[in-house]
Order: structure tokens, then C-alpha cells, then sequence
């Protein structure tokens, strides 16, 4: 499990639910074992499940990946 992931830092994140390919965000907002993350950059054949989430989604700690603060 990743702990040094904090707000405002840069995350990679895999797929889940309907996406279809791993993602890039931004962490908005922690919790316990989870995070809200921004999606800001996705596969085009995800974008209507990324509209669908509001460009948003709660990822857990142990499905992302820090890439940049």
C-alpha cells in the first residue's frame, strides 16, 4: 500500500468498474483506505464512462501508483 500519497499529487490508477484501461489524476481528496481522484487523462474508449463519473472516482491506496507530487 502506497502512504505517501497526498492531495494535489499525480497518480496512475487501474481500470476498474466500466473503464476499460488504466488512468492518470490528480488525488482531490483522501480517506482511510481511498482516495477522490481528478481523471485527467484517460483512453478514448473510457470517455463515456469518465463522463458518466464526472471526470471523478474513488480509487483505493493499493490501486494507484504516485508519479509526480
Amino acid at each position: 500500500m502506497e502512504t505517501k500519497i497526498e492531495v494535489g499529487d499525480k497518480v496512475k490508477c487501474k481500470k476498474f468498474g466500466s473503464l476499460k484501461h488504466d488512468f492518470i489524476g490528480s488525488v482531490e481528496k483522501k480517506y482511510e483506505n481511498s482516495a477522490v481522484v481528478a481523471i485527467l487523462e484517460h483512453d478514448n474508449e473510457d470517455n463515456v464512462a469518465v463522463t458518466d463519473f464526472h471526470n471523478r472516482a474513488v480509487v483505493r491506496f493499493d490501486c494507484m501508483k504516485k508519479i509526480s507530487a
